[in-house]
């Protein structure tokens, strides 16, 4: 199942990330905005190669942090520090949706380069975030039901094959009472067993979805900063940057590490959020002489993209990520893990949304 699940991800990113640039090719600019741009390109581009490396160590380790959690009793998830780092990281994602995100996906699709009609007599932005934010829940819910019925079909015919050697290898009398025996013990065990691979299956369909929205916004603004020839543009990108996929691989590192993946498909998961942004930025170099960011296209892929991760993101750290660890019993019953775990939510978004001042 979490092969399956990591191979379908990877497959939707890598379509995305071939078919987005030719989109944009040889499209005319709008000028309507003038943009003092420093061309030197040589010297663009050696801030361009640090901000891949940068980036690319910055979201490793962001991501890795909540994975070590084996080796790090502090990280663990059953850990109260760890309700506060998954406070904090959700608080990024949360801010990275409604102050970075949506923002920018509303000034692509009202850019004076569009035609007023459609595009300047409808709020697009928030319909796509709205039918996103729907889309996302709707994922969810028939992707956790389809994983349960998938296990829950094929649990009867085991018990079914059970009881049958049972009926073979013992007599009716000393059947009917081991039976009734083991059925008392059996069915809380059974009920555990159950809650807890729900838990599990829910678990794991949150990282794949929250890994889905952070990987496409990651690719649309490597390849911005990555075709942008303008140095005032792309030094405080690269800090901006640096810092963002620290912590936004903290909070996808944390619902990875809680999903419980084998060793192989944690590793991919992680490589695959930690590669994306630096491989934007080396589609952007190489596409950066016919990408045009005030093209027309251009804006509405942009715009309607970053609509839609704001919706997932949005969607994902409220419904997923907060409520789901705010109204655990762990942290309602301790006052001072609960005021800790706000404050933490409160830094985390306050600390992403200063950074939209430079990125």
């Amino acid at each position: 199942m979490a092969c399956n699940s990591v191979n379908i991800l990877k497959i939707i990113t890598l379509a995305f990330i071939l078919l987005y640039p030719t989109l944009v090719f040889g499209e005319c600019v709008c000028d309507v905005e003038a943009m003092s741009q420093d061309n030197n390109q040589q010297e663009a581009l050696k801030y361009k190669v640090i901000a891949i490396a940068s980036i690319l160590v910055a979201g490793a380790f962001g991501v890795s942090l909540p994975l070590l959690g084996k080796k790090v009793p502090a990280l663990r998830p059953e850990n109260d520090t760890f309700f506060m780092i998954k406070a904090f990281a959700a608080g990024v994602i949360l801010a990275t949706g409604f102050v970075h995100i949506l923002p920018d996906a509303f000034d692509n699709l009202t850019s004076p380069c569009l035609v007023e009609n459609p595009w300047g007599d409808f709020p697009f932005s928030g319909f796509v975030a709205m039918m996103s934010a729907i889309g996302t829940l709707m994922i969810d819910t028939f992707a956790t039901g389809y994983y349960k019925r998938q296990h829950y079909n094929c649990k009867p015919n085991k018990q079914l094959v059970d009881e049958e050697m049972a009926n073979e290898h013992a007599g009716h009398v000393h059947v009917h009472t081991h039976a009734t025996h083991g059925h008392a013990h059996g069915s809380t065990d059974s009920s555990y067993q159950e809650l807890a691979l729900s838990e599990l299956i829910r678990k794991r369909v949150i990282s794949q979805v929250l890994e889905l929205g952070i990987v496409v916004h990651s690719i649309i603004i490597g390849i911005s900063l990555g075709a942008s020839e303008s140095l005032d543009t792309i030094k405080p990108l690269l800090a901006a940057l640096s810092f963002h996929q620290f912590f936004e691989g903290m909070g996808l590192g944390g619902c990875i590490s809680q999903a419980e993946y084998k060793s192989r498909s944690m590793a991919i998961m992680a490589a695959f959020f930690s590669l994306t942004t630096p491989v934007g930025i080396a589609i952007g170099v190489g596409i950066s002489s016919v990408y045009k960011e005030n093209g027309p296209t251009a804006l509405i892929v942009q715009g309607v993209f970053n609509s839609a991760s704001a919706g997932i993101l949005i969607y994902m750290a409220l419904v997923d990520l907060l409520a789901a660890d705010f109204m655990n019993p762990v942290l309602q019953s301790n006052r001072r893990l609960q005021l800790g775990a706000n404050i933490s939510l409160l830094l985390g978004a306050g600390c992403m949304s200063v950074l939209a001042k430079w990125a």
